[in-house]
């Protein structure tokens, strides 16, 4: 890459200044091979179009860096601060430290706040960029967890529309969402991806180029997110289609809430007609966080009415005793169901069993991914007897082992069926897991946990363990009590060699 460098007085090194010319453009980047999508016959029903479809044009304004934002010589990079402008943050840092102490002195002098969701304006002074952009995003906390997308939405939303109504032309934009304020980053992920998205199949002609600038951390996120808006391909597109999660947000990008559509009349004695027009409150209503808190003490929990799929009851409190009744009356059917029916053409295949129990006396649960035929098994019974396996199990604290050693495409359950599966199970199978290690993962079990941790508590992501090989297990286990198939361990071997604990060996 070739690097224009910005002399420094003092005798200081010159910083490099990176022009967005210089960065691969995501249309360029090669798709990834996908394997065959595989989908139930009842859902290939319910997916007829992609709802981002392949667009070169898009995909060549986009960039994906984890580099330096202070150094990109473009019109706007975008500062993601606290209402004080004051955070100390490695991105807020690298921007204060190259413009100089004038940027403090306009913050101070014109500027002096912004409010969470709004955006406002600076000078670059020392930056190599023109302006700079600051926001700050919501704080995250999962009984207001509508408040904090839409929110977040507003953020980037803001961001863009302000470089539109500017003129700005190209436009370097960094995580705005932090693990600082609790926020999930795969969900925060989601939220900038499709209103970036939207924005661009709206005001696309209004941008150049838009650079999504992220961590390490971040970096992985976003290569696993980015082909699902942004795909290069016709089959990164198909694939897209079942991988998306449910809420892919309104025209803008905005989180979607069905249950919270409200009819506006002027009249309160006019008498509504099928015709009339539905407004939905999340379209319109910017609530910040700080206000969030008398507006949710005002119904159940409407996250969780969607996620479950319950109508709203205008009683809070018979809301959620309802809720918990159907959703309890359900799982108890299909738990009956498994105790009666003849689940031996699921139990024979060996692909998930209880293996012993790990070195704090938690029960460890093996599922072999090689050993599921996910294109032959009849899924109902595989539903059951999951359910059959882990029942007693999930009563108290336990922990899965998944290995995904030497796995096809014929093993790969699809999105659509891993989300109907995570709807049925209760809420102790998400409390009562206490780790849930991947041995041998590739790219698609990494995709796959970020899919699943999405549809999750956001602590259950602390849970989820990659792990390159069975020696890794030993440390938590102990080998007289993992019991796995030979392929495994042979396998493991000839990447790994003999440096890990051989089962009957002392430990």
């Amino acid at each position: 890459m070739r690097i224009v460098m910005d002399p420094e007085p003092l005798g200081m090194p010159p910083a490099p200044v990176v022009l967005p010319q210089q960065l691969n453009r995501w249309g360029d980047a090669p798709s990834r091979q996908h394997a065959s999508v595989n989908v139930p016959s009842n859902a290939a029903k319910s997916v007829h179009e992609s709802q981002f479809p392949w667009d070169d044009s898009i995909n060549h304004k986009l960039v994906l860096w984890d580099g330096d934002i202070s150094s990109l010589q473009v019109d706007a990079i975008v500062n993601s601060t606290n209402e004080a402008m004051n955070d100390s943050n490695p991105v807020s840092d690298s921007i204060f430290q190259r413009a100089g102490p004038r940027l403090r002195e306009e913050i101070k002098s014109d500027v002096r706040e912004c409010r969470t969701g709004e955006v406002k304006v600076t000078q670059g002074h020392s930056l190599p960029a023109r302006y700079v952009i600051h926001t700050v995003g919501p704080k995250y906390n999962i009984r207001y967890q509508t408040a904090s997308e839409n929110t977040l939405h507003m953020c980037y939303r803001n961001i863009l529309q302000k470089a539109k109504e500017m003129g700005i032309h190209s436009i370097a934009i960094p995580v705005v969402n932090s693990l600082k304020r609790n926020y999930p980053p795969d969900q925060g992920a989601h939220i900038a991806l499709r209103t970036v998205r939207r924005f661009l199949e709206r005001h696309g002609n209004s941008l150049d180029t838009v650079i999504f600038v992220v961590d390490k951390v971040d970096l992985g996120i976003y290569e696993v997110l980015l082909p699902l808006y942004f795909p290069r391909s016709k089959q990164e597109e198909n694939a897209a289609r079942y991988q998306l999660p449910s809420d892919i947000g309104g025209p803008d990008g905005e989180p979607i809430m069905p249950d919270r559509q409200i009819r506006i009349i002027d009249n309160p004695q006019h008498t509504l007609h099928p015709d009339d027009e539905s407004l939905p409150i999340g379209n319109h209503l910017e609530i910040t966080l700080g206000d969030a808190g008398t507006f949710a003490q005002m119904q159940a929990d409407p996250d969780r009415q969607r996620l479950l799929g319950e109508r709203p009851i205008t009683d809070p409190i018979a809301n959620i005793i309802i809720q918990e009744l159907e959703h309890q009356e359900r799982y108890e059917k299909l738990l009956r169901r498994s105790k009666t029916e003849d689940l031996t053409e699921v139990s024979g295949i060996g692909c998930l069993y209880q293996s012993g129990v790990d070195r704090l006396g938690r029960p460890v649960v093996v599922f072999v991914g090689k050993w599921f035929p996910f294109n032959k098994i009849n899924l109902d019974k595989a539903l059951l007897y999951l359910i059959n396996l882990l029942d007693p199990i999930v009563r108290g604290d336990y922990v899965i082992a998944y290995f995904h050693t030497l796995t096809s495409n014929s093993n790969y359950p699809s999105f659509s069926w891993l989300r109907e599966v995570y709807n049925v199970l209760p809420y102790k199978y998400k409390k009562n897991l206490k780790a849930f290690y991947v041995v041998h993962p590739t790219f698609w079990t990494k995709m796959m946990t970020w899919w699943f941790t999405t549809f999750m508590a956001p602590a259950i992501k602390q849970k989820v363990h990659n792990l390159p090989g069975v020696e890794y297990l030993y440390s938590v286990m102990s080998p007289h009590q993992l019991e796995i198939p030979a392929f495994i361990t042979e396998y493991d071997m000839t990447i790994n060699g003999l440096r890990y604990f051989q089962p009957g060996a002392p430990t």
